[in-house]
């Protein structure tokens, strides 16, 4: 199928792109405002996922060698959630197919309320240094895997907001501080990213035209979000997420109510 591209596209996709890129980089949950804008652009859904993909894992990419590159990452929590998220994905995906939309939505919209309420009445969630859980590193590994494998699930069962929920489990459980988690996250997001992108790839269902300069906004997005939240710390990573909460909130609640995004 041909896609007309023309200057309306890219009007359209790069500026929301990279504002997708920024909140990202950050908190997480920037496919909820990139994907809607491929939507808003006119490419048809299947396309759409496939092009975003393409500039979202070249913009992870970039926050994510950011965020390393200022000792934000712990590499074997981050590798071994990354791994738990690669088979979640899958059986995720697998069970999207048994459980009715509706039935997500509802468990969802309870569940984002909390989550802000609880960071809210947390205001020390995730300061900066994190805090000593006391496991062992095996003990530390295991968790690791368990919550890669339980939020990729959630990747492959609905998607929006994964990132989310790796930092505030990162924090929760492991007792990173926000920034260190956003690092770790971002580890995670880029090697489902890349998964999921190679079988976009081989199917066609990425338009380079576009893809292209949404991937330099994507990117620029993302070295902007990443240094926005390394030079604030733990509270530019809190503030931007509960941004992303809200924007979770509005969407799952408009689908509910039958209002399609795309």
């Amino acid at each position: 199928m041909e896609i007309e591209i023309n200057i309306i596209k890219y009007l359209i996709v790069c500026p929301l792109v990279f504002l997708a890129g920024f909140i990202d980089s950050v908190a997480g949950g920037g496919g909820v405002i990139s994907l809607p804008a491929y939507f808003l652009a006119g490419v048809p859904p299947y396309l759409a996922a496939g092009t975003n993909k393409f500039a979202a894992c070249l913009g992870t990419l970039i926050s994510t060698g950011k965020y390393m590159k200022n000792g934000k990452v712990r590499f074997k929590s981050a590798l071994f959630s990354a791994v738990g998220a690669l088979a979640g994905g899958a059986l995720g995906a697998n069970a999207a197919l048994h459980i009715s939309e509706e039935i997500l939505h509802v468990i969802i919209l309870s569940a984002l309320p909390v989550v802000a309420v609880f960071m809210t009445v947390k205001s020390k969630f995730g300061e900066d240094g994190g805090r000593d859980t006391g496991f062992s590193p095996f003990k530390t590994s295991v968790i690791a895997v368990l919550i890669g494998v339980l939020i990729g699930g959630y990747d492959g069962l609905v998607g929006p907001g994964t990132g989310t929920f790796l930092i505030i489990a990162y924090a929760g459980i492991l007792g990173m501080d926000l920034l260190t988690s956003s690092g770790c996250a971002k580890v995670s997001n880029l090697a489902s990213n890349i998964a999921s992108l190679s079988v976009y790839l081989l199917n066609g269902k990425v338009i380079f035209a576009l893809a292209l300069p949404a991937a330099v906004f994507c990117m620029l997005g993302n070295y902007a979000g990443a240094q926005y939240a390394i030079k604030g710390g733990s509270r530019n990573v809190r503030k931007v997420m509960f941004v992303v909460l809200g924007l979770l909130f509005a969407k799952f609640g408009l689908e509910f109510l039958g209002v399609e995004l795309g």
